[in-house]
């Protein structure tokens, strides 16, 4: 069943298409010039942060736009090529997981979408199965499972076109019910053969080139499937310029779906985030249909797949984060809709003149304005203080001067501890039996299990303490930077320590300053981001990075002096912010916290740190370009993108459920299969230690 199928006749494909143009730049140009006033000539050290978001005002039509509402919709179909063997799931895997979706809430997209703040729907464009038993899932039936494509087309054309309709009439269905920003993603076994073939064709390819292990299959598999990727090319021959071709000759009726929602978003100025490979190769194929479709359509983050490399960049798009991420259930969308909205609660925040000083509860209520937080003090109680309620809390070294000696060293490196192998083990365990295919949310399983080493416990949860450091000679923030950090800090659960180091005293007391508040921030605080401000208003974002990468490293980046050695080489100018620094990285590791490292300039001062504690490696987490691609030069401010990601990895943790809990089948071949086999003798093994 199919509820738009009435409507389908009705829509005009070619009209629809023919109407779509590129949005104005009136609105992001005005913003730009406002930003200039905010930033001056820091503007630019926003890196690609601002013209990303720029571009949704531009798409909106509105210069101060409220918090955008998302919707995470899957769409849920089957292939016909699956019984080529191609998945390390069986087909009824497809089934299995809508009624995952719907009545146990238990998989990625639920997890995901929840940490987003978005809407979850789910469809079923085809899957190959009686769904009448579950609830609220959205009947978009083409029909029950496209055909084996390596047998002749997979659709017809009157299906390809359909589903494309249908994805055009889910999305205005959805924009009329407020949506602004659609967040695709697909649920079905043996979609990326689909999604490979989409992409030889439409990006000029070899199999080889684009078809990847989607469920992380074996060696042996991913043969198999190349193969069956080139037969299904050979036999069907699909026109690389007529998009309903591809989709019919190669594709599924959750491509064509996702390709609609672009168009139909497209077509009424709304916004669509992409997240994996698959949602990439949909993409493509609205492309050819409307090419200025893609002016509102954002990249997420590029994932593992072969092909999804190739695939944005056939599209234009520049994705900013780097996850390792082989699922398309909304996972990097959602990370990336929450880094955006952070950037945008700012810029909401700026109509109001908002004064320097103002407090939490009246910073939240302009935000609870713009509808960008709950304004709920019981559950933010950590932010308030009858005595102090800014948002940034201040403090500045003592006038004491401070002499080291070997002992305080000797202290640090004699009893830096080690990770909690017990607790890391018991996560690793759990998360490898979540319903998702074996490591297929990359870092942020890694991320997870690094939080439960350190911490020592064996599922974090999203309440987990959070708190960035800045380290400054001056004695505040600019405006604009403390309101930009406000929002992210409001958004994301932390708090903001502003470090004040007093040059009048030596380095020795900066280190010692560092490591106290390094040393209380992480008892407090088991997730601790550090940032470094200029040492001078005159400075621009980068400049000390510049300053100690041409001091401190050599011409091919390695370090240049012995840790014992290295800060007398320090250039005067930011001696004392490196040993404040330095103090806190150590001191920070010590107290079992997982440091995210800001800046360029944190991650010099961490690599000489390691040489004097190697043991701490564990405990650093750097974040730009490692994790997050954005070219962001202003303090804190990537940090606050790594504590969204952090974020994010705690809600995979904690919302998703298990195959067992689920009653989803587990892999039949690949490393899924061994491990997630494994799960009674595993956990009968972790129970005994």
């Amino acid at each position: 069943m199919n509820i738009f199928s009435q409507l389908l006749p009705r829509i005009d494909l070619d009209k629809i298409c023919g109407s779509i143009q590129k949005p104005s730049d009136e609105l992001s140009q005005k913003a730009r010039s406002l930003l200039r006033e905010q930033f001056g000539d820091a503007e630019e050290e926003l890196g690609r942060l601002a013209p990303l978001v720029l571009r949704w005002l531009d798409i909106s039509g509105k210069l101060y736009p409220q918090a955008p509402k998302k919707s995470v919709i899957i769409c849920c179909a089957d292939h016909g090529v699956a019984e080529e063997g191609v998945s390390a799931y069986p087909q009824q895997t497809t089934l299995e997981m809508a009624k995952n979706y719907m009545l146990r809430n238990g998989a990625a997209a639920n997890a995901f979408s929840a940490y987003a703040g978005a809407s979850l729907l789910v469809a079923d464009l085809g899957i190959a199965a009686d769904t009448a038993d579950i609830p609220d899932l959205f009947p978009l039936r083409i029909a029950a499972g496209t055909k084996n494509m390596t047998k002749g087309p997979a659709m017809t054309r009157e299906q390809a076109s359909a589903s494309i309709k249908t994805g055009i009439l889910l999305a205005h269905f959805l924009i009329d019910n407020g949506c602004d920003w659609i967040l695709p993603g697909e649920m079905g076994i043996a979609n990326t053969t689909a999604s490979a073939a989409i992409a030889a064709v439409c990006c000029g390819k070899t199999p080889e080139e684009v078809t990847g292990r989607g469920t992380n299959i074996s060696d042996t598999r991913l043969k198999k499937k190349i193969e069956v990727v080139r037969r299904a090319l050979a036999v069907n021959q699909p026109n690389p310029n007529d998009a309903l071709d591809i989709l019919a000759k190669v594709g599924g009726f959750e491509f064509g779906c996702m390709a609609g929602l672009i168009l139909g978003a497209a077509s009424a100025k709304k916004a669509v985030i992409l997240d994996g490979a698959n949602c990439a190769a949909a993409a493509l194929l609205a492309q050819k249909l409307a090419p200025e479709s893609i002016s509102y359509v954002f990249a997420s983050h590029l994932g593992s797949e072969a092909s999804h490399h190739h695939m944005l960049q056939q599209l234009g798009l520049q994705p900013f984060l780097h996850l390792d991420l082989r699922l398309s259930e909304a996972a990097g969308s959602a990370i990336a809709a929450r880094i955006m909205e952070d950037f945008l609660a700012y810029w909401y925040t700026t109509q109001e003149k908002v004064p320097a000083d103002i407090g939490w509860y009246d910073f939240c209520k302009i935000l609870q304005q713009g509808e960008y937080c709950v304004l709920n003090l019981k559950e933010y109680a950590h932010y308030y203080d009858d005595k102090d309620d800014d948002l940034i809390n201040a403090f500045t070294m003592s006038e004491q001067n401070v002499q080291l000696t070997d002992t305080t060293f000797d202290f640090y490196l004699d009893s830096m501890p080690d990770l909690d192998k017990n607790a890391m083990d018991v996560c690793r365990h759990r998360i490898d039996h979540l319903t998702k295919p074996i490591d297929s949310l990359g870092c942020l399983e890694q991320i997870a299990c690094a939080i439960a080493g350190t911490s020592g416990i064996e599922r974090p949860g999203k309440d987990t303490q959070r708190v960035l450091q800045i380290f400054s000679l001056r004695e505040k923030l600019s405006l604009s930077l403390s309101l930009l950090l406000k929002s992210c800090g409001a958004s994301a659960g932390f708090q903001i320590y502003f470090e004040q180091v007093n040059t009048e005293k030596s380095p020795a007391a900066a280190f010692d300053f560092g490591r106290e508040e390094g040393e209380v921030a992480a008892a407090l605080h088991p997730l601790l981001a550090l940032g470094v401000d200029e040492a001078s208003t005159e400075d621009a974002p980068g400049t000390m990075a510049a300053a100690l990468r041409q001091t401190l490293l050599t011409a091919d980046g390695e370090l240049r002096y012995p840790a014992d050695t290295f800060l007398k080489y320090v250039p005067e100018k930011y001696q004392h912010l490196v040993s404040a620094l330095l103090g806190a990285i150590i001191a920070g590791a010590h107290n079992h916290g997982l440091i995210l490292l800001d800046s360029d300039a944190l991650k010099i001062i961490a690599r000489y740190a390691l040489q004097i504690a190697p043991e701490i490696r564990s405990y650093l987490l750097p974040v730009q370009p490692e994790l997050v691609d954005l070219n962001l030069r202003l303090p804190g401010l990537t940090a606050a993108c790594g504590m969204q990601i952090v974020l994010a990895s705690l809600f995979m943790l904690n919302n998703m459920k298990t195959f067992e809990e689920t009653k989803v089948s587990i892999a039949t071949s690949g490393p899924g299969s061994v491990r997630q086999n494994q799960q009674h003798d595993k956990a009968d093994t972790i129970q005994k230690q």
